[in-house]
């Protein structure tokens, strides 16, 4: 059973922490401009593009989901239909994001509550990177599909190959061509584009066989659709409200003033280091899980459940050793700015608490979405945004950004908490 976890897990660790080292360079690349205020813009306009992209997370879930139960069963007509379904969802909602730019971008906008320079800043790097959202969203169908079909190697490609064109095409703009913030922009827009092509492509070369048992009547049969729209509605709601906490945090931040918000985006990106590595098995946990309920072997399942939980023990607490003993060395990476690094360290004792707090979280969003037990992942995320914005609107007044990040860190522990109660009867053991 390791050997399943890990052939699936290793190439998604190694995906996945390609997108953390990329907001990394990104950070570092507004790091070295001058002013805290780029390293605020990058983030305000990541997290806008994260509370976009991330409510339509389903297509890449569902994808998977749908797509791992089908071949567990082996029902190759299903496993087409379901990336059909998905990509062409996919690109339509990314059509009409591009359609609706512009009140997107107002009320983005309306949100920040940092100066005038910093808005601008974000609104430059907004009108450029939104021209990327078909190919994103066609991403999520195509990355899903893949995982789902047990293939974690090609997802792993071409997250290497986005990433890696990313870094060069955005340190090329800015540093040889002297164009800023927009150049990360441009760089992140034509990375989009190019990987969705390469997806595309990927596909093609390794699967275009299964067109044949494509059956057209079949695709939008009506009760696959029922359940296909009733599982991505509750998993809407669990990454609308997983969007709406994250970027609240960021928002939050920005009325703490430039150099709050400068640390809290620097801090995040330990989050996201751990939480790109524990995703990697939350997306082995999602493909076996799918095949193992489509195979119908209940034994699979649970021995595969104890080994997932081992591993994701093992990989928080060698996260928590590496906080404690470089945070400064990372930070460092991340900005020159001692001002910045020197506010950091007043609240590094949060990103020790969130390997420790979090990775059950993580996990378990996995194996619920390889399960499609789509509601009581919706429920327990309900819970905890519940939990987090009142403990915010509780403490942070008085404890400030303390508050804050005591805030997130109950919101992990209490998805963890919440789903583990709830694993049995999702999971029908």
């Amino acid at each position: 059973m390791d050997r399943k976890i890990f052939r699936l897990a290793l190439p998604n660790i190694i995906t996945n922490i390609t997108v953390p080292l990329l907001g990394m360079i990104d950070m570092a690349v507004a790091g070295r401009l001058g002013s805290a205020v780029f390293i605020g813009a990058i983030a305000l306009g990541a997290n806008i593009f994260n509370m976009i992209y991330w409510n339509f997370g389903f297509l890449r879930m569902s994808s998977s989901g749908f797509a791992s139960q089908a071949y567990g069963a082996r029902d190759l007509p299903e496993t087409m239909h379901v990336l059909i379904r998905s990509l062409l969802i996919g690109l339509g909602i990314g059509t009409v994001i591009l359609l609706l730019q512009v009140p997107l971008g107002r009320f983005a906008f309306s949100l920040i509550q940092s100066g005038a320079e910093s808005v601008h800043h974000v609104e430059s790097y907004f009108r450029i990177v939104v021209w990327g959202a078909p190919a994103v969203l066609g991403m999520y169908a195509f990355k899903g599909w893949f995982i789902g079909m047990q293939n974690a190697r090609i997802p792993m490609f071409i997250a290497i190959f986005n990433n890696v064109l990313n870094i060069l095409l955005s340190v090329f703009f800015v540093f040889v061509l002297g164009m800023k913030i927009e150049g990360i922009a441009l760089g992140t827009l034509l990375s989009q584009i190019i990987s969705f092509l390469v997806a595309a492509g990927f596909w093609w070369r390794y699967y275009r066989r299964l067109r044949f048992y494509v059956r057209k009547e079949d695709i939008w049969e009506r009760g696959t659709i029922r359940l296909y729209f009733r599982v991505n509605a509750d998993v809407f709601v669990r990454t609308f409200l997983l969007t709406l906490v994250t970027t609240f945090f960021t928002f939050a931040s920005s009325g703490m003033g430039d150099v709050i918000l400068a640390v809290n985006a620097l801090l995040m990106q330990f989050f996201m280091l751990f939480s790109y590595f524990m995703d990697g098995f939350a997306y082995a946990g999602e493909a076996l899980t799918g095949r193992f309920i489509g195979a119908n072997n209940k034994s699979a399942l649970q021995h595969m459940l104890r080994r997932i939980f081992f591993w994701g023990g093992v990989v928080s607490i060698t996260s928590m050793v590496v906080y404690i003993l470089i945070p400064e060395q990372i930070l460092q990476i991340l900005t020159n700015d001692r001002i910045i690094i020197e506010a950091a360290g007043d609240y590094l004792f949060w990103i020790l608490l969130i390997p420790l707090t979090g990775f059950a979280a993580f996990l378990w969003d996995g194996i619920y979405i390889g399960a499609t037990a789509s509601a009581q992942m919706r429920n327990a995320m309900i819970f905890s945004s519940i939990l987090f914005f009142a403990c915010f609107f509780l403490i942070s007044p008085h404890w400030g950004n303390n508050g804050l990040w005591l805030a997130f860190i109950l919101y992990l522990l209490s998805r963890g908490v919440t789903q583990t109660i709830w694993a049995r009867r999702a999971l029908k053991m």
